[in-house]
C-alpha cells in the first residue's frame, strides 16, 4: 500500500504543477479522489471475500486432517488386531487329530509336522481353497472325514455300521 500512496501523492503533485486553473484543479482532484475511493472499496471487498474463502478452506482442511487422524487410528488398531506384537503367527488345526497349534509364518515352508499326532500337514500360503477343491475336475472334501458327511466318502462306512445294528 505504501507504493499506492506514493503514486497517489505523485499524481496530485503533477496535476497541481500542470493545471493552472484552480477550479479545474479542484474538479480533477475531487473526481480522482472519488475514483480512487471506488477502486479502494472494490479492493477491500475482494480482500474480504478472499479472506472468507481462505478461512473456509482452512476450516475444511482442519476437518480433513481430523478425519485423516481418525482413519489412521482405525488403521493402526486394525493392524494391531491382525498382527501380533511378536511377529506373524499362524494358527493351524490338524486335519487328522484336530490339535490346534501356532507356527510362525514362513511362506517358504510347504509342510509341517503336527506336534500331537506327527502327521505331515501340507501348507498352502496362497489361501485359495477353491483351487484345491477343484483339482482334476474332482471335488474333495475339505472337512474332517471322521463322519462329517461333507463329500460322501464316509457315508458307505456309516451305512455299513447302521446295517450291522
Amino acid at each position: 500500500m505504501g507504493t499506492l500512496k506514493n503514486e497517489y501523492k505523485s499524481f496530485l503533485d503533477d496535476i497541481e504543477k500542470n493545471v493552472k486553473n484552480k477550479d479545474d484543479l479542484e474538479y480533477i482532484k475531487g473526481r480522482f479522489a472519488s475514483f480512487v475511493d471506488v477502486v479502494l472499496d472494490q479492493m477491500d471487498y475482494i480482500m474480504d471475500y478472499k479472506e472468507e474463502e481462505m478461512a473456509k478452506l482452512e476450516e475444511t482442511q482442519n476437518e480433513l486432517n481430523n478425519k485423516m487422524q481418525q482413519m489412521q487410528q482405525v488403521i493402526n488398531n486394525i493392524e494391531k488386531d491382525i498382527y501380533s506384537e511378536d511377529g506373524f503367527d499362524f494358527e493351524i488345526v490338524c486335519p487328522y487329530c484336530n490339535y490346534e497349534f501356532i507356527i510362525d509364518v514362513d511362506e517358504n515352508k510347504t509342510e509341517i509336522e503336527c506336534p500331537e499326532c506327527q502327521n505331515i500337514i501340507e501348507l498352502d500360503w496362497s489361501g485359495d481353497v477353491d483351487e484345491e477343491v477343484q483339482q482334476n475336475d474332482q471335488e474333495f472334501c475339505q472337512g474332517d472325514c471322521h463322519g462329517c458327511n461333507g463329500c460322501g466318502s464316509n457315508e458307505e462306512e456309516i451305512n455299513e455300521e447302521d446295517d450291522d445294528m
